[in-house]
């Protein structure tokens, strides 16, 4: 089975955002985070990681400014609650093996069923004790607009100025 949404990734990168699987408007447009209620692209903007304002379908440019993007389930799409394929060990392997190829400075899932998927067990926001490599990892609250009663955008902000503060 092919990927649904390729992964954006290469050397150099401060962040990588990993989502748990791109959500069916992700798929049927090809582009990360393409719900029009999904928070994404405001928060990134809102937090300054992108001096911009980006659309789902400009989600290349978010090279340019240090970002990759990729999922845990590469082959499903769907929201969180709904019916993935399972994590297997080869998931978390090669989001593993990602990260130390590519070796950015953070990983960020963008939900808390992400991370605890990744990390098989119950997890809190914020800057995990786990590294991969030298990578330091971050859970943050989904952007979905299905994820709205659990949307905290100051743990994004954290996020932010970690990131920031990493850089200078």
């Amino acid at each position: 089975m092919t990927d649904v949404l390729s992964d954006l990734l290469q050397h150099s990168l401060r962040i990588v955002l990993c989502g748990t699987a791109a959500g069916t408007t992700s798929a049927a447009e090809r582009a990360y985070y393409a719900h029009r209620q999904n928070k994404f692209w405001k928060i990134l903007h809102e937090t300054r990681l992108t001096p911009e304002p980006l659309r789902p379908h400009q989600y290349r440019s978010l090279l340019h400014h240090g970002i990759g993007l990729t999922d845990l389930v590469k082959a499903g799409a769907g929201m969180d609650r709904a019916t993935l394929p399972k994590l297997t060990a080869a998931d978390r392997a090669r989001l593993s093996n990602a990260i130390a190829t590519f070796r950015p400075q953070f990983l960020a899932f963008t939900s808390k069923t992400a991370g605890q998927k990744f990390f098989d067990g119950k997890r809190d926001y914020g800057e995990q004790c786990d590294l991969i490599g030298d990578t330091r990892v971050w859970i943050l609250p989904s952007t979905s607009g299905a994820a709205n009663g659990s949307w905290r955008p100051e743990i994004w902000h954290r996020f932010a100025d970690e990131v920031r503060a990493a850089v200078g």
